[in-house]
């Protein structure tokens, strides 16, 4: 059985969140919203508008998953920090 590196994991949830953040900027500049805002108005049926335009409900669909996945990386990192310590945590490179 091989065990992961907690530091090694909260690294990759890192990585990670910052790829899917890093998409979601390309929603929010195209819509104007942050992803949270389009997020809550999503859930509360505030944009059936534009479920008769294919791309914006293709659009939306996408975004929204790349949000929830963003926030399910979120509450795993928030998760594995509660286990360690910060400072063991950090990636310290030595300078050269």
């Amino acid at each position: 059985m091989v065990h992961e590196c907690p530091s090694a994991r909260l690294h990759e949830l890192v990585i990670e969140m910052k790829q899917l953040e890093r998409r979601l900027t390309l929603f929010e500049e195209k819509y104007g919203v942050l992803s949270e805002d389009f997020h809550t108005a999503l859930l509360a049926g505030e944009l059936a508008q534009y479920d008769e335009f294919d791309e914006t409900r293709a659009d939306f669909s996408r975004w929204n998953g790349i949000y929830e996945t963003w926030l399910r990386r979120k509450q795993a990192y928030g998760e594995q920090l509660q286990r360690q310590e910060l400072a063991s945590a950090l990636r310290v490179q030595p300078a050269y």
